[in-house]
């Protein structure tokens, strides 16, 4: 066997310190297998070795959370012995090099991270960012993507609820592709992935292993070059038919008593699997990979260990539970494999016919790897922008149908009618609204599911920005008239060995701390996806925010369509008509600056509480929160939703018209009533402010009674951009 060379090292993403780290652990050289193994281990995208210093100070318990991070995915109590498990992660790096398989086996890695806990899944959503419209590859990532989501998800079985899809050039270069799953579970029935005891079976089920995917894991923690193109060999290939075999398998096997425990082969295959289970049991485990289910002939043991096929587990079986096992994945025609066993040596020994080919300590790998404190510098401050500084347009509702129609605030329902939204037959609110609701099956309850993320705030002010995606989710989450659970983040960034980028982690979790704290709202999982560059250009800082809330009566969740005539329109919450950083700016005034909005936690809790409760008490009969675009689009969309106009007034002291109506002032809401009276009375007494703005009716919005414009006008605009943009040539 070949000696490593200094090539080599840097060729696996290890440095000349983390290399010298690996020789000191074993004692002698590395061969190529314990290189790759080490590579893998402790690549950004495994180890978390740039962020988990930070990652330690978020809040991640409540009296509701079973599970925070650390296992395949979070778990929180949601009553009547029932559990919700739910994750999002990303896939970014492969999305953009083969956008098809990249975002289809996204799904499937994120769908195995809940079922492989013991929930069934209930609800996918994804959230997604492209360059500029323009760009020549856009129109092509966009096709991929959402076809290779839907192509997954809608095979699985599994609907398709809800998430975001927005365009900016900074993402010209390096798209995000992040993946949520849901899945609800027996309480008492939960599984992890501590391999403990020794002497048991270490099983393989699933998928036969072959050569795809092989350095995904490091792919994924490195920037990329304008050769990314070269890089399509290291993206998985999906077989969703196969994954849904899996997920019914594991869940009959569940049902009984024969497994200790059970990981997904994700990131980095067999490779992470072994690892993790291994260090968390406290155990070794020998493999025998002669044993290894393989699809191509002649696989190596650097290949087999690090190789990303998909549709695969692994797991640890109590004594005498082979048969059973075996029976159970047989049925389903799936392979089957005992490939090893636990031992009490804390190594890891691989042997491939009949010859020793690596052994590695477990628990300096997997626990620890090199961990950094990076240097970092925060960014600098960002002047805010006064709302009279900002031009106004000469008819507000002229700009409402620019807003509707630009690429972000377009309607997205070419894409989410791609996605199955109704299988399992659970779905009470699908895309388009807040958040998603789905019904818990068998009982009165409900989850809701939102994702969320505004990357202009963040890019001005990461703190201020993490802040805002935590609010905005919660605030989705209250307008059904669900109570917030918990949050998955997923943070998206650039090169950590930047100060800058660096400090632009540091501020995304600081923010979310901040928000998480205030708002009671505790962080079960997520991911970093960092390195996310091409050339050294770095995307915006990007975390976004997986939510989900319970709803205790499915019946009384609310929508954000006007439901009637001659009902008060109540704005709930203070507006200064803040502009910096608003979509107004960018794409009525062409300026891309200023602070993004402050966000006042205490406001937001009090607030969101009383709309929650407003809802609850049946006194509520639309409601919205108001994010991208301000009050008028906000209200606009209920109009679309509901297919009944409103009239409102600018009030007299009211900052600049265009402020009011377009500014972008957080923790607020619109409301339609039959009570108007009640709900304010209500609002004065929990010291939130709110204020009745108009009236529904008719078919047309109308402001201040000199500006109007016809529901079917907007609706043509909101609705017309993103099939013609798809269709052109």
């Amino acid at each position: 066997m070949s000696a490593i060379t200094p090539e080599m090292v840097r060729e696996h993403g290890l440095s000349a310190d983390e290399y010298a780290r690996a020789l000191a652990i074993l004692g002698r050289e590395p061969n190529l297998t314990e290189l790759g193994i080490f590579s893998a281990m402790w690549s950004e995208h495994c180890s978390y070795k740039s962020s988990k210093r930070w990652l330690r100070t978020l809040p991640t318990e409540a009296p509701w959370v079973i599970c925070g991070p650390g296992e395949n995915a979070g778990v929180v109590d949601i009553g009547e012995g029932l559990a919700c498990i739910f994750k999002m992660e990303s896939h970014n790096h492969p999305s953009f090099i083969e956008p098809y398989q990249g975002a289809a086996t996204g799904v499937g890695g994120i769908l195995r991270d809940v079922f492989t806990m013991g929930a069934r899944p209930v609800a996918s959503l994804n959230a997604l960012r492209f360059g500029a419209p323009a760009h020549p590859k856009t129109r092509h990532l966009v096709a991929g993507v959402v076809a290779g989501i839907g192509g997954y998800g809608n095979c699985v079985g599994v609907p398709t609820l809800g998430g975001e899809c927005t365009f900016h050039a900074a993402y010209d270069g390096n798209i995000l592709v992040n993946a949520m799953t849901v899945g609800v579970a027996d309480a008492a029935r939960i599984f992890y992935s501590a391999a403990a005891g020794v002497g048991l079976s270490v099983v393989y089920v699933g998928s036969k292993t072959g050569r795809d995917g092989i350095h995904g894991a490091t792919m994924a923690s490195a920037e990329f070059a304008s050769d990314s193109e070269a890089k399509r060999p290291t993206v998985q290939v999906g077989d969703p038919f196969t994954e849904k075999l899996l997920l019914e398998a594991c869940l009959e096997l569940m049902a009984t008593d024969a497994i200790v425990a059970i990981q997904d082969m994700g990131a980095a295959g067999l490779t992470c699997s072994t690892f993790e289970m291994a260090s968390k049991g406290g155990v070794g485990i020998e493999l025998d990979l002669d044993r290894v289910p393989m699809r191509e002939d002649g696989m190596s043991a650097y290949e087999l260990m690090l190789s990303e096929s998909q549709e695969r587990m692994l797991m640890v079986l109590r004594p005498g539970g082979e048969a059973e096992a075996r029976r159970v994945f047989e049925k389903w025609e799936l392979d089957f494999a005992v490939i090893g066993r636990t031992t009490d040596t804390g190594r890891l020994v691989l042997r491939q016919n009949g010859t020793p080919i690596a052994e590695l300590p477990v628990d300096p790998l997997a626990e620890a790897a090199p961990e950094y404190d990076r240097p970092w510098i925060p960014a600098p401050g960002v002047a805010v922008i006064p709302p009279a500084a900002v031009p106004a347009p000469d008819d507000p509702l002229q700009a409402l149908e620019r807003l509707l129609g630009c690429p972000d605030l377009a309607s997205k329902r070419w894409i989410w009618e791609q996605y199955d939204q109704t299988v399992m037959a659970d779905t009470v609110q699908g895309p388009g609204g807040d958040a998603a609701v789905v019904r818990v099956h068998g009982t009165a309850k409900a989850l809701a599911i939102t994702s969320d993320c505004t990357p202009r705030y963040c890019a001005a002010d990461a703190r201020e920005g993490a802040r805002q995606a935590v609010a905005e989710a919660w605030r989705n989450l209250t307008a059904v008239g669900a109570k917030p659970l918990a949050i998955t983040d997923n943070l998206n960034l650039g090169n950590p060995e930047r100060p800058e980028i660096m400090g632009q982690l540091v501020g995304c979790v600081e923010g979310i701390r901040d928000a998480c704290l205030a708002l009671d709202f505790p962080v079960v999982s997520g991911n970093v996806s960092l390195y996310n560059e091409t050339d050294g250009a770095a995307i915006p800082p990007t975390p976004t925010i997986g939510a989900v809330g319970l709803i205790e009566d499915a019946t009384g969740a609310c929508t954000l369509a006007f439901k009637a005539a001659g009902e008060a329109v109540v704005l709930i919450g203070t507006t200064a008509g803040h502009l910096g950083a608003s979509l107004y700016l960018r794409e009525i005034a062409s300026a891309e600056d200023g602070a993004p909005p402050p966000v006042d936690l205490a406001a937001e809790k009090r607030n969101g509480d009383f709309v929650r409760a407003e809802i609850a008490a049946g006194r509520i009969s639309a409601c919205h929160d108001v994010s991208d675009g301000g009050l008028l689009v906000a209200l606009a969309e209920m109009a679309l939703a509901g297919d009944i106009g409103a009239e409102i007034a600018v009030p007299e002291d009211a900052p600049p018209a265009h402020a009011w109506l377009f500014g972008e002032d957080q923790g607020r809401y619109l409301a339609s009533t039959a009570d108007a009276e009640t709900v304010l009375e209500g609002a004065r007494a929990a010291r939130v402010p709110a204020m009745v703005i108009g009236l529904t009716g008719g078919g047309r919005l109308t402001v201040g009674g000199r500006h109007a414009i016809s529901i079917a006008h907007l609706r043509a605009a909101h609705e017309d951009w993103m099939p013609r943009y798809m269709s052109a040539p």
